[in-house]
């Protein structure tokens, strides 16, 4: 992972981080857009990604979606990864974000979001740790904290996942079952 922080300074905030809040199109996909012929969307997730939400779930992070498209089938694949806090057609995510935390009881202090694109960057500022990915737009890559190696849609969440357990130090409780 390419970070743009101390890495010190990154670690304490990691430590702290409850809640990590991600964009679906470019972050949990590749953020390309599949139409059948009759219209239906189709979108393609990494279990990689999934797994490592889960895991997030498991040891005391929360994650939520937040996405300015709305899709039946995202919101399938939200249920079916256990992710209850869901904002979709939400083309103001600070707003959604906003509403989270009210009804939630974040602060800003302790979440990460994950985004790659123009309608992310008012999260990015405003959260404790960002990430996007490597096919991200510049203008997020220049002012997110850190960049994954891989690319959304293609493991980038589970290396976010796994990057926060290894901060907190749950990673291997974590893993452990599956050793």
């Amino acid at each position: 992972m390419q970070v743009n922080l101390e890495a010190t300074e990154l670690n304490q905030r990691l430590r702290n981080i409850r809640l990590l809040a991600l964009d679906v199109d470019g972050v949990l996909t590749s953020g390309a857009l599949y139409f059948s012929d009759s219209g239906e969307e189709i979108k393609a997730f990494c279990v990689l990604d999934g797994q490592g939400i889960k895991l997030l779930q498991e040891n005391g992070v929360r994650v939520a979606i937040i996405s300015g498209r709305s899709s039946p089938l995202l919101a399938r694949r939200a249920q079916n990864l256990g992710v209850t806090l869901f904002y979709q057609g939400r083309e103001d995510k600070l707003t959604a974000l906003d509403e989270l935390c009210l009804a939630n009881g974040f602060s800003y202090s302790e979440i990460a979001y994950a985004g790659d694109d123009l309608p992310d960057i008012q999260i990015i500022k405003a959260v404790a740790v960002s990430f996007t990915v490597p096919n991200a737009h510049s203008s997020v890559k220049e002012i997110a904290h850190a960049c994954t190696e891989h690319s959304g849609g293609s493991g980038a969440v589970r290396e976010i996942a796994d990057f926060i357990l290894q901060s907190q130090g749950k990673y291997e409780k974590a893993i452990a079952r599956f050793l």
